[in-house]
């Protein structure tokens, strides 16, 4: 298990009967999560919820305002510094057990010595591992399909203070952007993927996750450099096990770059106890 333990902006406060309690910053937020299916741990903490999200019966959901929040906010991790705020699909921008994969794509981006490696980042949301590896020396190459997104990772960027050369950021569908880099002969040091299980791209290309992924890993092992650092493949909406993105992984780069591969699950402390599960990840390393 890889447990992301290096928040203090953060903090899962209690989970049960399909929810958890968060606290981004001041704000503590309630949120549905389909895993937790055991009671909660501490009742009354329940009643600091400022913004509840509360789903319908005929899909999707709203939230509820207890209290009146702030447009938007900064959570601080290290030297980063993200933009949060509620959207209307339960999100608020950022993933915080990602930070456990951030900390481990920013460790071998400094201790390569590569100069400015290069790093592809495949489905980039608003770009908390972008930010991750600029900030630790690498050239990022951010892709999404959505353009508000990438605009949010571009505020991002620059309330992090990261210098606008060190970033790309393209809007367009992944597995065509990886096509047309094979193409143009591009090769990329670290590649990260967190793929969601369903979605459409700027052209209303529709991306289902069983049908495309494999294809999909297999196209980015062909843009990995002869210097490679690393690969993450991300499974958080997925319902994939870290066994099925090992053996996806292995079978697409362990094959061409050699290496191994290390598949885990995310998770988050729970401060009234225990951990909340958060996903799968699996990360590629090269021989040493």
């Amino acid at each position: 298990m890889y447990l992301c333990d290096q928040w203090r902006d953060y903090e899962v406060l209690d989970t049960g009967d399909g929810e958890k309690l968060e606290r981004w910053g001041q704000v503590v937020l309630r949120r549905p999560d389909p895993q937790v299916i055991w009671p909660k741990a501490v009742p009354e903490l329940w009643k600091q919820a400022q913004a509840v999200y509360q789903r319908s019966d005929t899909g999707g959901g709203q939230w509820v305002f207890h209290q009146k929040l702030p447009e938007r906010w900064i959570l601080t991790l290290d030297k980063l510094q993200f933009y949060v705020k509620p959207t209307g699909f339960k999100h608020t921008g950022l993933f915080p057990e990602q930070a456990d994969n951030w900390r481990f794509m920013a460790g071998q981006i400094r201790k390569a010595g590569l100069g400015q490696p290069k790093v592809l980042n495949l489905f980039a949301y608003t770009g908390g591992a972008t930010m991750a590896c600029a900030a630790a020396g690498a050239h990022v190459t951010h892709v999404d399909a959505a353009k508000g997104m990438v605009l949010w990772a571009k505020e991002n960027r620059d309330l992090a203070g990261i210098p606008q050369e060190r970033t790309r950021f393209i809007v367009e569908d992944a597995a065509g952007f990886v096509k047309r880099e094979l193409r143009r002969g591009s090769r990329y040091d670290g590649i990260v993927m967190d793929p969601p299980s369903y979605g459409r791209g700027p052209g209303g290309e529709v991306w289902k996750l069983e049908d495309e992924l494999y294809s999909l890993v297999e196209l980015a092992a062909q843009v990995l450099s002869g210097t490679p650092l690393f690969v993450v493949l991300n499974g958080y909406t997925t319902g994939f096990s870290a066994c099925t993105l090992s053996n996806i992984v292995s079978r697409c780069f362990c094959g061409l770059h050699g290496g191994k591969v290390e598949a885990e699950e995310l998770a988050l402390p729970v401060t009234s106890g225990g951990v909340l599960p958060c996903g799968t990840t699996a990360r590629w390393l090269p021989d040493v």
